[in-house]
């Protein structure tokens, strides 16, 4: 059953990494998989939220840090270290058949790390904000996927290890942002929301 699993998973790879080839994604997707393409967004992000909510903004910085610290950690090095899965660009037996378009890490594949983390943090800022940014689910949840499926497309990760870490990531972006409210519960009051969609 797990060998027709990690079949099935190759033949994806393949359909993704061959099959899909053209010139636009040759040049587009190692541009979006590369952290520091998103460098202008992150810095945005972090003035905006100190502006708008002050204090409280901080606050948001230092959860979203330690969200994506859990969530790469988890992915990193919990995961990855325990199930060993070999990236397809350094598998013996399959590396023949890819095309890879970036250089190839030498760390595991399973869970990817891109995945787990992007979605951490698409999803934490999602339950934050989710009622009063109409289109937050949306662009946090596109931004999230294409960051993760260029890993496929330019040959250093497989499907399964997108969706798996995009599920890990969902979980944990939803339940720190969950945590945030809790103990949090009147910071992001719809008064303090309604100034940054006026």
């Amino acid at each position: 059953m797990l060998e027709r699993i990690i079949q099935i998973d190759q033949e994806i790879f393949l359909m993704f990494n061959q099959g899909a080839s053209n010139a636009i994604f040759d040049w587009l997707l190692p541009i979006l998989r590369n952290p520091f393409t998103w460098a202008p967004l992150y810095l945005f992000l972090v003035i905006f939220f100190i502006k708008h909510y002050g204090k409280v903004g901080i606050l948001i910085v230092a959860v979203t840090l330690i969200n994506f610290g859990v969530s790469d950690g988890v992915s990193s090095h919990l995961i990855k270290k325990t199930v060993k899965r070999v990236r397809p660009c350094n598998d013996e037996t399959f590396k023949q058949n890819i095309n890879l378009r970036v250089r190839c890490s030498g760390g595991y594949s399973f869970t990817s790390s891109h995945a787990t983390n992007h979605f951490a943090m698409a999803f934490f800022w999602i339950v934050l904000f989710r009622r009063r940014w109409k289109h937050v689910f949306w662009l946090g949840f596109l931004w999230a996927f294409m960051i993760s499926i260029s890993q496929v497309y330019v040959g250093v990760h497989y499907p399964l290890d997108i969706l798996f870490g995009a599920l890990l990531g969902t979980g944990i972006g939803v339940l720190n942002g969950y945590l945030f409210h809790r103990f949090f519960p009147n910071l992001l009051t719809p008064k303090q929301q309604n100034t940054v969609t006026t």
